[in-house]
């Protein structure tokens, strides 16, 4: 099924459909960035870290090497702490902060300012003042070099966090989000496909409904219209048959048997054609006698076929 898996409550709309559309651009755009930043991190957190090893490899020398002066200051001289300590006044050594833009991340770096001048340059002016000053530039370098890996250290642990953070980032714009939108889109185009499949057979059905409609009132007009044009058929008819004349049928007897004479009459009226019925057989047989002696037959003009016109089909009325 399409659709299926976690996704967004929303209403299958248009709106919907554009706003999740642009979610999901959105989001591939912020995995692109987040994944580049990471690079570029992941490239300057391996560079650190050579570093770091280096300063670290660096220092255990150093401070082994300064072990060693301070042994032979205090086999020549003695314990000269408290001297040092008595003509310190200020700092030799400054650490100045400053900061480095990388990605977006902000990572301390920090450097050494040396102020020349000692205040303690007559120690060990008795005996072992070599020594001293070897034990002082050792210790000077190894000060530098624990400056040094301070700073490449800091930059280790922020970037390790960020790096973290910004793999969990990419990591659930990958395989929450993404997903997630790409799902809600196939839920919501789903629906409304469906919705215009609905649509399309919903009209088809009302397009069908009203053209059965239709048909069925053009052909109860066509009955209606049949049926009127019957009924003035009918009514035509009859006002023919009311105003058409009658003709009456003479016979006279005095012919012989085998000729007949029939003379014809025309009346006007209905009353005078009583013996309209009477057909030119009966008349032949003589069936039918007049008071006179004479056989006074009505002789009707044959009839035209009728047609019934109530039982004509619909489908021969032209219109």
């Amino acid at each position: 099924m399409s659709g299926a898996g976690p996704r967004e409550n929303v209403f299958a709309t248009r709106m919907a459909l554009t706003n999740m559309k642009l979610r999901l651009k959105s989001a591939e755009t912020g995995h692109s960035l987040l994944a580049k930043k990471r690079d570029a991190l992941t490239t300057r957190f391996r560079a650190i870290l050579k570093k770091v090893d280096e300063a670290k490899r660096k220092m255990g020398r150093v401070m082994q090497l300064a072990s060693f002066s301070m042994a032979e200051v205090t086999y020549t001289t003695g314990d000269i702490a408290y001297l040092v300590q008595e003509q310190a006044k200020l700092a030799t050594f400054r650490v100045k902060a400053t900061q480095e833009n990388v990605s977006g991340v902000l990572l301390p770096a920090f450097e050494v300012d040396r102020v020349s001048g000692s205040d303690f340059n007559l120690t060990g002016l008795g005996r072992g003042g070599q020594q001293v000053l070897r034990a002082k530039e050792v210790y000077a370098k190894a000060i530098e070099t624990l400056v040094e890996l301070a700073s490449l250290q800091t930059a280790f642990m922020i970037l390790d966090e960020v790096i973290r953070a910004t793999n969990r980032r990419v990591n659930a714009i990958e395989h929450v989000i993404i997903p997630r939108l790409d799902n809600t889109i196939k839920y919501i185009l789903s629906e409304l496909d469906e919705m215009d499949r609905e649509e399309f057979f919903r009209q088809v059905f009302v397009y069908n409904a009203s053209d059965r409609h239709e048909r069925s009132l053009a052909h109860r007009l066509k009955k209606v219209q049949g049926k009127k044009k019957r009924l003035a058929a009918i009514a035509d008819a009859a006002k023919q048959a009311e105003n058409k004349p009658v003709k009456s049928v003479k016979i006279d007897e005095t012919q012989p048997k085998d000729t007949v004479a029939v003379s014809v009459v025309e009346t006007t009226t209905a009353e005078e054609a009583v013996i309209e019925e009477v057909v030119i057989e009966e008349v032949v047989k003589g069936v039918a006698v007049d008071g006179d002696g004479a056989e006074d037959v009505t002789l009707a003009e044959p009839e035209e076929p009728t047609v019934d016109l109530l039982s004509t089909k619909d489908e021969d009325v032209i219109f």
